[in-house]
């Protein structure tokens, strides 16, 4: 079960630091954390001490010992850049609004930081470790004044290090201190932005990831981990492997046992190892049959099943007392991902196929990370109807792949393009060419994201290469990496379609687009059209909601934002390419009419969202069961973005949704009939587990006043589960009395009569033109437009409201339920009606909120209930409800 609305709370503005972080100057070292006696799992480091080499005059050996005075200096959370933290501390104006990160000196961050922090430990003879990663992009590190690991050695934001600190750790308080070097995504294996955003002027320079204390007696418990075979297709076994390597950090030749569980199975068994030796042990069914499960908890991504996790506890003993210990979970699940006939990889879970439907992941710009936050994105995208998600490096915590196994998310992680991760193979790129050091920190890294990583049920595949692919050398390495970490699931080339000189060929493609393109692109199969697997693609652009807009910029750029398609958007992009609004701002104006004022923009706007999203989803669900060249695979380039954007994203900083949003929700529902631009017929997709049968698909064509035009229906239409099936109904190409701009609406009923589906399009007997011969990596032209300017003559309708609102008490939700009527004041129906959960004044919208339908359509004398769970806006008041949309008169009622 997926618990209901955990943790939410009223997202009115963007999260600038971790939850429950304060940023601020310091004048005097804060408290140590507290290191448990006896062997545990880690206490991370919970806060730094950070500031600039540039104004610290003490001596390391000083900097580095406990008591040493941080007069001056800013708090850091435990993982935190340099700038997360001074925008924690106020230092500057919000980044996300305007053009305020222009004002940041990025030459304050062409320098080393010192990272500072305390802990305190009780209790003699107890081994004590230091766990390091996250830092980007290099740190001398230094305990209680003396430096242990040089920035040659502790480099790259995924490599990991334990450092033996058992000789310098005191009772008491000791001092762990850090000198982070810059970062710089060319010259270092680190992290970078490329074209999504507004670079951050420290380039993400800092500790992102935890540094943990670990203590333990003389053996030492690392890499435990559980290998699982899973008898596919009958599912009715799987057979686990237990491995964990033992180290023996002290003198003397010792025996340890090691013992545990693994599911319901009871392990255990006695090593002998002299000073120094390490060795893995391994509990495999032949002599543990309890690893042998029969009728196993299979792991499902949502709506294919459930999401169980079976633990793994270990523990080694020594002289009956314990000496380390080790906790995990893990699922039991198959991922195969064979290139079929047509070249295109088909992930097949637990023996059955699925196509990926899936969305771009990217990070806060400032790497802070707030579990709640990240949450209620990954509940979003089980709203969407989204299966999976692509992240191109900035390999998120831990704590998100827990969330992703949790919710039933597919993950495909990678590294990411044109930086210094392609910069021995992409000549285009930015990126600076290895050397002997670039490659073992690249080995490094896989070592550490393969042990990472590779017990998530989520995690179905590892991209070694982005935009290109990695050379012989480079491939070997990151190969060897994941053999030796039992890596199990399949490892792609390339996003691009490079293939590799070992594993051969991608099964992927990047073809595009990442520019507006007309609905009916994608279902042409070539360029970025709905077939194979398409790594990263989208129609580009995506405006979104007024209420976000007038957050994130000044009045000044709003009016830009409209009336100069060629002015460069900074909330858009550094590339030159994604730059200005020009290439969509012209097609809005060419299809739907030149805009007459921002909130005329603004809607027109989510039209164009709303039906590019929901083609380019619908033409890889229809064509994914077609016999030649199927669609297996799309990620929409983005799912989000970590600011304040204009582009690539479904869901905005803020949480709000969009046209793009409900288009892309609207096209993933379980049940769902759509059109077909390329051929006119209406089609079913079923998404469900289960089949439908007797189900009725109807079509109605009116003119945008609401006359009817056409009207058939195709009974009898039955549909496989994870199906697709073609009913008899096919648009004629001309219909006596059509105007140019007409709507059509697409019903589908059960066999009671009960509605279970409803889809409308708003189209033109005048098509969209693709000039395919003049394709650009990036976008194909469009050389006349489809005419959806007969849209402007609806009659503005004011539709009946009722809303009312229940909190769940303790939970700190509540739910509005809201019925729409309309009137029948014109025959003309209401078109995208956009319905808002707001707050008591009726200024600012509840977020995030999660609506059972949303941009509705309503013929005359229909109704619909909507029900949106939100968090409780104000325990003392009731929120507003507020009504828009294409042409619905504007409307805000109360919800009591």
């Amino acid at each position: 079960m997926v618990p209901a609305l955990l943790g939410l709370s009223v997202f009115l503005a963007p999260a600038l630091a971790p939850v429950g972080f304060t940023g601020g100057v310091e004048s005097a070292t804060p408290a140590a954390v507290a290191v448990p006696v006896g062997p545990d799992s880690g206490t991370a480091l919970a806060k730094f001490m950070i500031q600039s080499t540039a104004r610290v005059e003490d001596p390391a050996s000083e900097v580095s010992r406990p008591g040493y005075r941080t007069t001056g200096w800013y708090k850091a959370g435990a993982r935190s850049t340099v700038l997360a933290a001074l925008l924690a501390a106020g230092k500057y104006p919000d980044p996300f609004h305007s053009t305020n990160q222009k004002l940041i000196p990025a030459a304050d961050f062409t320098v080393p930081w010192w990272y500072r922090s305390d802990f305190t430990v009780d209790g003699p003879g107890t081994r004590t470790y230091l766990d390091v990663n996250g830092i980007t992009s290099a740190a001398d590190v230094f305990v209680n004044g003396r430096r242990i690991a040089t920035a040659s050695k502790v480099v790259g934001t995924y490599t990991r290090h334990e450092l033996d600190v058992t000789s310098l750790v005191r009772p008491g308080t000791n001092t762990v201190a850090f000198r982070i070097q810059p970062n710089d995504p060319r010259k270092h294996l680190t992290v970078g932005w490329l074209d999504w955003l507004q670079p951050p002027p420290d380039r993400n320079m800092g500790i992102v990831r935890d540094v943990v204390v670990r203590r333990s007696g003389p053996v030492v418990l690392r890499d435990a981990h559980v290998v699982t075979d899973l008898d596919v297709p009958s599912l009715d076994s799987a057979d686990l492997t237990v491995k964990a390597r033992l180290r023996n950090d002290s003198p003397d030749t010792v025996t340890a046992r090691l013992s545990g569980t693994a599911g319901a199975a009871d392990l255990g068994r006695q090593v002998t190892l002299k000073p120094g030796e390490s060795r893995t042990v391994a509990f495999s069914p032949a002599d543990h049959p309890g690893l042998r499960v029969t009728r196993p908890r299979v792991w499902w991504p949502a709506g294919m099943g459930e999401q169980p996790l079976y633990d793994l506890d270990l523990n080694v003993t020594v002289d009956g007392a314990t000496s380390d210990t080790a906790h995990s979970t893990f699922g039991i699940r198959d991922v195969q991902a064979p290139i079929n006939a047509d070249g295109a990889r088909q992930y097949r879970i637990n023996g059955r196929p699925l196509l990926i439907k899936g969305a771009g992941w990217s990070p806060d710009e400032f790497l802070r990370w707030d579990p709640a936050y990240a949450e209620h994105r990954l509940r979003y995208v089980r709203d969407l109807g989204l299966n999976t998600l692509r992240l191109e490096g900035h390999l998120e915590p831990d704590e998100f792949f827990d969330l992703a196994d949790r919710y039933g998310i597919l993950t495909i992680a990678g590294w990411e393009c044109c930086n210094k991760w392609e910069g021995e193979v992409n000549p285009a790129e930015s990126g600076e060419k290895w050397n002997a050091a670039d490659h073992a920190v690249a080995r490094a890294s896989m070592a550490a994201e393969a042990a990472r990583l590779r017990h998530h049920p989520s995690v179905i595949s590892f991209l070694i290469g982005s935009d290109a692919a990695p050379n012989a050398k480079i491939e070997s390495g990151y190969l060897d990496a994941l053999r030796e970490a039992d890596w199990k699931v399949p490892v792609i080339p390339s996003a691009s379609g490079k293939p590799t000189p070992v594993t051969g060929r991608s099964g992927m493609r990047m073809t595009g687009p990442y520019e507006w393109v007309p609905p009916g692109y994608w279902y042409d199969k070539r360029e970025g059209g709905a077939t194979g697997f398409n790594s990263e693609t989208s129609a580009g652009p995506s405006i979104p909601t007024l209420d976000t807009l007038r957050r994130m910029m000044t009045p000044a750029e709003l009016e830009t934002l409209w009336k100069q398609p060629a002015a460069v958007q900074y909330h858009r992009s550094p590339s030159p390419t994604f730059s200005t609004l020009k290439l969509y701002n012209a097609a809005l104006a060419g299809r739907y009419g030149r805009p007459t004022g921002l909130g005329d923009y603004v809607r027109k706007a989510q039209l164009a969202q709303y039906e590019a999203v929901r083609a380019q989803f619908e033409a890889y669900s229809r064509n994914a069961k077609d016999t030649t060249a199927p669609a297996t695979g799309v990620i929409y380039w983005m799912l989000n973005s970590g600011w304040t954007s204009l582009h690539w994203q479904l869901i905005d900083r803020y949480l709000d949704q969009n046209g793009s949003y409900f288009g892309a929700k609207k096209a993933n529902e379980p049940l769902h009939v759509q059109y077909g631009y390329d051929n006119r017929k209406v089609s079913v997709v079923n998404n469900r587990s289960a089949a439908a049968s007797g189900l009725t698909a109807r079509v109605t064509l009116f003119n945008p006043d609401g006359t009817e035009k056409y009207d058939r229906t195709a009974t009898g239409v039955d549909v496989e589960a994870r199906g697709v099936t073609t009913t008899s109904l096919t648009l004629p190409a001309e219909i006596p009395g059509l105007e140019r701009t007409y709507l059509a609406r697409l019903l589908l009923t059960d066999s009671t009569g009960r509605e279970v589906g409803r889809n409308v399009y708003w189209l033109s007997t005048r098509d969209d033109v693709l000039d395919y011969a003049k394709t650009d990596w990036y976008y194909t032209p469009t050389t006349s437009y489809a005419d959806l300017t007969g849209l402007n003559s609806m009659p503005q309708v004011t539709l009946d409201v009722a809303a009312t609102t229940k909190a769940a008490g303790a939970t700190g939700t509540s739910t509005t339920t809201v019925t729409l009527r309309h009137p029948g004041t014109t025959k003309a129906p209401v078109l995208m009606t956009d319905v808002d959960v707001v707050s008591a004044d009726g200024k600012t919208p509840v977020l995030p909120v999660h609506w059972s339908d949303n941009h509705v359509s309503l013929w005359p004398g229909e109704e619909v209930t909507l029900v949106a769970t939100h968090p409780t806006a104000d325990p003392d008041s009731v929120p507003r409800v507020r009504v828009s949309g294409w042409n619905t008169r504007p409307v805000t009622v109360p919800s009591g």
